[in-house]
């Protein structure tokens, strides 16, 4: 038999898919890990069915992991992948859509049973054919069967020997993109072997079968190398959107001196950040599960009161329920972090798809006049930086922040370069420790606009806080209408008077040009690729990304007069689209809209950019 080849590429993206019970996530995370560690520039893409358990075998409860892996800094997972790892043939089906062209297929060939075809909708007893796949290099290997026979002589019972057939798939895929086993070795003595030993050994034994299966049968014309990616210098490690917010959180929380306080309630795909801060005990973090949204945020302003950075985490449902309550922290000037991870919806809506379809309640989503600051991240590790920033905004200006994530950079993955905390500032929280001459008046301000903020239980600062309105000095409650007028005003006005504590807006390419790409938040990634693709073919395209959007940061005027036509991109029917048309009139804005539960492909923006330019 002729020898493997070994070739090198630049980037790769493999799909991961089966049943829900299959492990994909677990074996992509490996895999991923795996390759951070060897130094290339990575990207996943978790992607799995909302319900509990849908029915084994049927494509409706199929589960994918996909990972973009290369030899520089990879923006986003990868539109369509070159390597599809199907345990069965609902995984094949609902994955089809997604194959480059000649990809390769692995699927597990013990799966192809008349069983396991209907379940999953096919008409026919022969799957390659009907989903034509004739020009893709299909491998089907029996992986049940020989996960099996490699653990004959572990003990455990066929359903535990059958559990481990994923980590089969992940020792082939080692195997043909030539990573070591020995990091995924470690993770499963770490995970496994004091609780459950022979589990671990048995998932070990899996991965050297899978591996030893594609290295000696010669199944597979190739295998292939990446290169490291070049990056500066630092400690990295693989992080997550909602982990790196979680962190970012907690480094506000140290640069302002004040303990970090979490009520929430758990909802997909935000309860991360709670667990995560949940084991911060070791840096003073308090974490309540409340026992519903409502009540999360209500204990997260009553701890702003006391003095703590206060932070409430949710999701689109979550939100409308906490808007009475973000309300009376507009009312009464306290700090506090909402943090909304987008997801599909109305109502419970795909609560494991993601969609930027939360920016309209973000803005306007309380009764009366009712102006919050408004922050979105853009990648699962600037989460870090963003989250961070939020609670600068926050306790500096006196004010609530809604910081936008959304279930795509939560969930997805990158390397991220551990900052040291001495390059982040100190937050200087207009904090009141004693009283001053003639009495404390809570709501006398300083050049932010920012009121003072005086913790419960010092003498000479007592004072009251509430829904109802309140004197413009005193603080006590007013229902006068000149002084109402006047405290609407000036809540306004200090929200808008954050555009000089912020960044001003930037470009990405040229400053002047045909096409303006404009978008905001998680979406930057493809975006940035698919410019940076039109570019090198020689367009006249940039990039105007928003992470600020209330207030918008300063330049975007002069921006926008720069380019012949603007487009904003965005996953919903157009929200920030209409938002930019209420702040700058002057300008006409085109719209690529999607609202799939997906994110963007590059190849989708790269049509609709080219059909703008015609």
């Amino acid at each position: 038999m002729e020898q493997t080849k070994v070739r090198e590429l630049q980037d790769v993206v493999i799909r991961f898919s089966g049943d829900s019970g299959d492990g994909m996530q677990l074996t992509g995370t490996l895999f991923s890990d795996t390759s951070a560690l060897l130094g290339n520039g990575t990207s996943t893409f978790p992607d799995y069915p909302a319900e509990i358990r849908a029915p084994q075998g049927t494509v409706a409860g199929v589960s994918g992991f996909q990972v973009h892996f290369g030899d520089h800094r990879e923006l986003n997972p990868g539109d369509y992948c070159d390597v599809l790892v199907a345990m069965n043939p609902a995984a094949l089906k609902a994955n089809r859509k997604w194959l480059k062209p000649e990809a390769t297929v692995i699927i597990d060939g013990d799966s192809i049973t008349e069983e396991h075809l209907k379940k999953a909708g096919f008409k026919t007893l022969d799957p390659l054919a009907e989903l034509g796949l004739d020009e893709y290099n299909v491998v089907m290997p029996d992986i049940t069967s020989m996960t099996r026979e490699a653990l004959k002589q572990t003990g455990l019972d066929n359903k535990a020997v059958v559990k481990c057939k994923n980590m089969f798939a992940l020792g082939i895929c080692f195997w043909l993109f030539d990573r070591p086993e020995e990091y995924a070795l470690r993770y499963l003595d770490t995970k496994f072997a004091k609780k459950n030993p022979a589990v671990a050994e048995a998932n070990k034994l899996a991965i050297k079968a899978g591996y030893n299966y594609a290295a000696n049968t010669h199944q597979f014309a190739n295998n292939y190398t990446v290169a490291p990616a070049a990056r500066e210098k630092g400690t990295y490690r693989s992080i997550n959107g909602n982990v790196a917010t979680a962190w970012g959180l907690c480094a506000a929380a140290e640069k302002a001196g004040l303990p970090l306080f979490c009520g929430s309630y758990p909802i997909t795909p935000a309860t991360v950040i709670l667990e995560e801060l949940a084991k911060r005990k070791d840096l003073g973090v308090k974490t309540v599960q409340a026992e519903d949204e409502i009540a999360g945020i209500c204990t997260a302003i009553g701890a702003s009161f006391a003095g703590n950075f206060a932070v409430t985490t949710t999701s689109g449902p979550g939100l409308s329920l906490k808007s009475e309550a973000l309300g009376l922290a507009v009312m009464a000037e306290l700090p506090l972090v909402v943090v909304d991870v987008q997801r599909g919806g109305p109502s419970t809506g795909l609560p494991t798809k993601t969609e930027q379809s939360d920016l309209a309640q973000a803005l306007y989503g309380r009764n009366g006049e009712c102006p919050v600051i408004v922050v979105a991240a853009s990648s699962p590790s600037d989460c870090f930086h963003y989250a961070f920033e939020a609670g600068r905004l926050a306790m500096e200006h006196m004010t609530p922040v809604v910081l936008l994530s959304d279930g795509f950079i939560a969930n997805g993955s990158e390397p991220w370069r551990i900052p040291s905390m001495k390059n982040y500032p100190k937050i200087c929280p207009p904090i009141v420790n004693v009283a001053p001459e003639g009495g404390f008046m809570p709501y006398v301000r300083n050049e932010k606009l920012a009121r003072g903020w005086a913790f419960p239980g010092k003498v000479g600062l007592e004072h009251r806080v509430g829904g109802l309105e309140k004197d413009a000095v005193k603080g006590s409650i007013s229902h006068d209408p000149a002084n109402h007028q006047k405290m609407v005003d000036t809540r306004a006005a200090k929200v808008a008077k954050v555009v000089d504590d912020i960044p001003a807006q930037k470009v990405w390419g040229d400053d002047q040009g045909d096409l303006l790409v404009v978008g905001w938040g998680g979406t930057r990634g493809h975006l940035q690729n698919a410019v940076d693709e039109m570019r090198r073919e020689g367009h006249k395209v940039s990039l105007c990304h928003f992470n600020y959007i209330n207030p918008l940061p300063h330049g975007v005027r002069e921006i926008f007069s720069r380019f012949r036509r603007i487009v904003v991109c965005e996953l919903n029917e157009g929200q920030f689209a209409n938002y930019l048309r209420q702040n700058f009139q002057e300008f006409h804005y085109e719209q690529y809209n999607k609202c799939e539960g997906q994110p963007f492909t590059v190849v989708e923006l790269k049509e609709k950019f080219h059909s703008l330019l015609k």
